[in-house]
């Protein structure tokens, strides 16, 4: 479940994702190639800076950095929590069991819905191909099924 009141909240942790926009971003493409995905989920920050890497190694090594234009298109604005578990022996006795157990923040995730758009590549006609295989690149590192469109 997701914060409902922002007193309640601590600390917020901070993203992992170092770069939403990558490539030349002034430069006008022919073709855009968009990954969707096929259910609703979350993903972590750190699914999605592992995809944003994949991705953008694969477009450097294959086009150069000024031929493409890579971008990541939510932001992980959810704070996820977590209740920290004793794991010594006895710890029945150290624990409260389900009292108090709303969990302090532990990381960040975007929540997606069905058929949204996660990555997208704008690429020259001619290089379609390698905007895909980028794409398949970083759909491997998501947790949701996604399809290259």
């Amino acid at each position: 479940m997701s914060y409902t009141r922002r007193e309640y909240i601590t600390r917020i942790p901070d993203s992992r994702i170092v770069k939403f926009t990558m490539g030349n971003p002034a430069r006008k493409f022919e073709a855009k190639i968009r990954l969707v995905t096929l259910k609703s989920g979350q993903i972590r920050n750190q699914a999605l800076e592992a995809a944003r890497i994949a991705a953008n190694r694969y477009l450097e090594l294959h086009l150069g950095r000024s031929n493409y234009k890579f971008k990541i298109v939510p932001y992980p604005h959810q704070i996820l929590r977590t209740k920290k578990r004793t794991m010594v022996a006895q710890a029945d006795r150290f624990q409260e069991g389900m009292k108090l157990a709303y969990g302090s923040p532990a990381g960040v995730a975007a929540r997606m819905k069905k058929r949204k758009t996660v990555l997208t590549v704008e690429v020259m006609e001619k290089d379609v191909q390698i905007g895909r295989d980028a794409l398949k690149r970083g759909a491997d590192k998501l947790p949701l099924p996604c399809r290259v469109i």
